[in-house]
């Protein structure tokens, strides 16, 4: 299995219901994953500082980078505070002063800059893929078997999933991911989503992608690019283009 000749597409319904919406998609080959080395653990540690600097618990839920995902989960029938993006329930264990665990080195880059931007961030390994990838609306009939989990179960029609096929790789758009895509330390090649809704601009998911590509390069070798997925540009190859 591998990325060799698979596209990403985001489905044009997404964009009809959320046409600011855009997707920073950083792709990378040729990656060493592992244990994180003292300088990343000390990032994660400076982005909960961040965190704990920027947000408070009281009003997490009114800080426009959060309130602006949990409009978009009720719009599709997630209750925001039974399902919280994957972004906001990160920060409030940060509030909560719980440490982020190392888990590895790409994991602990996702939520570095996750937590230093407040933005989701999820990312999946694209050498355990054997056809396309999409973020779409789901039909109802797809298989999600989440982390930590071996029970089968569906998502509902109409929540926006991101899917190879049938097969989902994570439920309510940024909520929770599937076992079938983790990064673990034999990871090669890896796709990075960085989500942005108003009032994140084009120009911060930008920066976000630019910073995963460059801590993946440093910290895990290989190449890494980016490109900004919108209603006009919906389509993009997986292959290794360097």
């Amino acid at each position: 299995m591998g990325s060799k000749g698979f596209f990403y597409v985001i489905a044009d319904d997404v964009f009809v219901q959320f046409p600011e919406y855009m997707r920073g998609v950083v792709i990378a080959h040729g990656v060493k994953n592992g244990d994180s080395p003292a300088e990343l653990i000390s990032m994660l540690r400076a982005a909960e500082a961040y965190v704990r600097e920027h947000l408070e618990e009281e009003t997490i839920v009114e800080h426009p980078r959060i309130s602006s995902w949990r409009e978009a989960y009720r719009s599709f029938g997630a209750k925001p505070a039974k399902f919280r993006p994957s972004m906001e329930a990160m920060a409030r264990r940060v509030l909560h002063n719980q440490e982020i665990p190392p888990i590895n080195t790409l994991v602990d880059i996702g939520n570095a800059v996750s937590l230093r931007h407040i933005i989701p961030v999820g990312g999946h390994a694209i050498d355990a893929i054997d056809g396309d990838i999409s973020l779409r609306k789901a039909n109802g009939d797809e298989k999600f078997i989440p982390f930590g989990s071996d029970e089968v179960e569906g998502p509902l029609p109409g929540e926006i999933i991101f899917a190879e096929g049938e097969n989902v790789l994570t439920r309510r758009w940024t909520w929770r991911q599937a076992n079938h895509t983790l990064l673990v330390k034999t990871t090669s090649a890896v796709e990075f989503n960085i989500d942005g809704l108003p009032p994140v601009t084009i120009g911060e998911v930008e920066d976000a992608c630019r910073e995963i590509s460059e801590l993946i390069e440093r910290f895990c070798g290989g190449h890494a690019r980016y490109e900004i997925m919108t209603a006009k540009n919906s389509r993009i190859s997986l292959d290794d283009q360097l």
